[in-house]
């Protein structure tokens, strides 16, 4: 028998274990807010995978229960849950009702991505942080790249003045440590992490969930530094949105953004559609006047949908599908093709991904049976290139008749099953005990080639891991986490097991505690900023891998206390964590050769190093009129031996790019329903880089270890909306300012020649932006 068949027969018989087990013991009711019904609530058995939503006149019922009481709960975003216990008996029906209360500030959010299961935050033992859609408009952030600034422990940089590509660093930790997930799948490819933390547009965004810290026991590769998962929006009502926003870039470039969104939902809630557009067109930037950009010129198409079908009371199906395209150019600002640019680079990528989830419960909606599958696709066509100096006619001559245009193929898959059971009364010592258990394969295949420079780069590679985990509420006030992951990888020999265990004690209703230590590993390949060519010193700058490259791993430790009290008017809380992560043979870059086109890097496996340091938050929330948070890094990223990164300089133990300090806040402020104003910061300490400094008339180009200065960007927005009530619409017309002190890189090299590495601070100088939306009424 065929393996196909196979599995039909055993999702048959579960389908048919599901409808047979019939109680005929029912729950029923309604839900209201201050007399009005609310539809699309999510209402459940709490311990349990029971759950449906309510219609839209604001009613549910949950059938075929299993006999005894249990605890219902009704929950909607931006509304307080309610609990009701139940008593129910077989073939009998009880009516339940809810009334809900708005929510002051969300602080117990459902999350995902710490367990692979949904749980709310606060019953979560591995810290989620997570930024919501409404927290990504109140600080205008235009992008995915934009958001991230607003949690504790990231910091997102641009790292290179042509090309302006992003990444994310954690804790410290470079980009390539963090684990970027779509719906928590891992789709982010190494070369998508380079420019795609632009790409994805907010308006595509429900929530951004951030598990800080070794996440390999779940998520397998690369996600030492910590796992950052990006949930695309739900359809949860027919609503729609459009807007329309200019920014002005220190008065000398335009950003234009067009975003739309709609989504519909049957009568019965049982399927749903959401779809997202999204245009960019930004104009070049060139802040030091020397005819070569800081800032790119961008080009987006972006649109895509999200669905979901409830085929029936226990099964779901998902689908996610976006389609991103984007031209990026920088370097000097010329009409004519790249080539004829003294220096330039130029990027045309076309992406597209999406993923399909199926979810199938069963045995009294105590167990769960997940398939999945998603990937990605890059097609990119590029240029990296500097005109030769004239004194060398051939040089000249070729690049001319051979320009260094390249094509990039990259291709992401993973597929995956999982299984969630739910023992309750576990071992007969009590609590319930959530156990999953899951194998999944991921491949991704990237193929990068410059015929000009002779430069290729073929990886393919392949991952297969089986995870295992233990998610026991012991009693009420205690949690343990534990679980283990194996991975076979195609680039390492042998097997690679990461455990992890984690710890939640609720010392008291509103004081948690938590302790988390994990393992993580990186493969021997390359990465997202180990593809990128930068230009240095009048030539290229290229990265090698070292022959016997040997895996990265981790030792992950943290401990966290959480404080939120709840009053009348008032809420305010506090999050203090610790962390420290131990690296052994960590990767690092180092100058091993400089030939006809420029600088060659290496990497290669360096000494041990460690990370550590101190997060704290802050919020506050005053009556929905006022709200802050506040995030503050203290932290330190040493090498144990010095890593040598320069041939000319002495070896330096810090990391390089990794300020000791870092920060953020945001204050929003409603003082009624139509006004709306926030102020929000980013602070960015001092730290230390490499800096090619340019050739001159005199002198050849040099290396030096530049300090730079802390920076604080200060921006601020305010809006006012107008209700539309004869169209159910509300129409909101906003404007601010970002980065009004004008916090900028004052040091920028000048002309083809600069280290377009040698970048640092804010991403954007001062920008006005204003802009309209219109959209539909809750």
């Amino acid at each position: 028998m065929k393996t196909i068949p196979r599995i039909s027969i055993v999702l048959l018989f579960l389908s048919v274990h599901v409808n047979a087990q019939k109680t005929d013991a029912n729950i029923f009711g309604d839900v209201q807010n201050q007399g009005e019904h609310l539809a699309f609530v999510n209402v459940y058995v709490k311990g349990t995978s029971i759950g449906t939503v309510t219609d839209k006149t604001g009613h549910y019922m949950l059938i075929n229960l299993p006999e005894g009481e249990h605890t219902i709960v009704a929950n909607m975003m931006g509304y307080k849950p309610v609990e009701k216990k139940v008593n129910v008996q077989k073939n009998h029906s009880v009516e339940v009702n809810f009334i809900l209360e708005e929510e002051v500030m969300s602080l117990n959010e459902v999350v995902v991505t710490g367990t692979k299961t949904f749980k709310r935050r606060t019953e979560s033992p591995v810290m989620v942080n997570v930024t919501d859609s409404e927290m990504l408009e109140s600080v205008q952030a235009n992008t995915l790249s934009e958001g991230l600034n607003f949690q504790p422990g990231l910091r997102v940089e641009t790292d290179c003045q042509t090309c302006n590509y992003t990444q994310l660093r954690m804790n410290g930790l470079g980009g390539s440590y963090s684990q970027i997930l779509i719906n928590g799948r891992p789709v982010f490819s190494p070369l998508t992490g380079l420019y795609g933390l632009e790409q994805i547009p907010s308006n595509m965004i429900s929530q951004i969930e951030v598990v800080r810290g070794g996440g390999s026991s779940l998520y397998g590769s690369s996600a030492i530094g910590g796992t950052v998962n990006v949930i695309t929006k739900l359809p949860g009502e027919n609503n729609y949105s459009f807007s329309i926003n200019h920014t002005l870039i220190n008065g000398m470039a335009g950003d234009n953004m067009i975003n739309g969104n709609i989504s519909v939902v049957s009568t019965d809630g049982q399927a749903g559609l959401t779809l997202f557009a999204t245009r960019r067109d930004r104009e070049i930037y060139d802040h030091n006047k020397d005819n070569f950009s800081e800032k790119p010129q961008l080009k987006n198409n972006s649109f895509g949908a999200t669905a979901y079908l409830k085929p029936s009371s226990n099964q779901k199906l998902e689908l996610n599908l976006s389609s991103l395209y984007e031209y990026r150019y920088g370097g000097e600002i010329t009409g004519s093709p790249a080539h004829k640019a003294l220096q330039s680079e130029e990027r045309d990528h076309n992406v597209l991904m999406g993923g399909l989830d199926y979810q199938l419960d069963f045995n009294n909606h105590q167990s769960a049976f997940i398939v999945y599958a998603a990937g990605q696709h890059t097609d990119r066509e590029h240029y990296t290139g500097i005109v030769p100096d004239t004194s060398d006619i051939y040089e000249f001559n070729e690049h001319f008749f051979n320009p260094p245009y390249g094509t990039t193929q990259n291709s992401t898959y993973q597929t995956g099953i999982q299984v969630n059971h739910e023992w309750i009364d576990f071992l007969g010592v009590g609590g319930v005990n959530l156990f999953t258990l899951g194998i999944e394969y991921k491949y991704d295949d990237v193929y990068d080639e410059i015929e000009a420079y002779q430069y290729e780069l073929d990886q393919t590679t392949e991952n297969t891991g089986i995870f295992l985990q233990s998610d026991w509420s012991v009693l009420r006030e205690l949690t343990l986490l534990s679980g283990v992951r194996v991975d076979k990888h195609n680039l390492i020999d042998k097997m690679v097991y990461n455990p992890r265990f984690s710890l939640l004690y609720n010392i008291t209703t509103n004081l948690q505690f938590r302790t988390s230590w994990s393992t993580g590993f990186r493969a021997p390949q390359a990465f997202d900023s180990d593809m990128h060519i930068a230009f240095a010193g009048g030539g290229i700058s290229r990265i090698r891998l070292a022959n016997q490259l040997l895996p990265e791993h981790s030792d992950s430790y943290s401990a966290s206390v959480n404080y939120d009290m709840p009053t009348e008017h008032y809420i305010y809380g506090f999050t203090l964590e610790g962390f420290y992560t131990r690296l052994q043979d960590a990767f690092v870059l180092e100058e091993v050769a400089n030939d006809s086109l420029g600088l060659i890097y290496e990497k290669r496996n360096g000494p041990n190093s460690t990370v550590q340091g101190i997060t704290a938050e802050l919020r506050t929330n005053y009556d929905r009129k006022v709200q802050l948070e506040a995030g503050y890094t203290l932290q330190s990223s040493r090498y144990d031996e010095p890593v040598f990164s320069s041939e000319s300089l002495p070896g330096h133990k810090n990391y390089l790019r990794t300020p000791e300090q870092y920060g953020y806040f945001t204050l929003t402020l409603t003082p009624g329903t139509k006004i709306k104003a926030s102020i929000s910061g980013i602070y960015t300490g001092p730290m230390e880089l490499l800096h090619v400094v340019p050739p001159t008339n005199s002198d050849d180009s040099y290396d030096e270890f530049a300090q730079t200065e802390d920076f604080f960007e200060l921006n601020a927005k305010i809006s006012y909306t107008f209700d539309l009530q004869k169209v159910s619409s509300a129409l909101e017309i906003f404007g601010g300012v970002q980065n009004i002190l004008n916090a900028y890189q004052s040091d920028f090299d000048s002309g083809k020649d600069r280290d377009s590495n040698y970048i640092y601070g804010p991403a954007n100088p001062i920008s006005g932006f204003a802009g309209i939306r219109i959209r539909s009424l809750p």
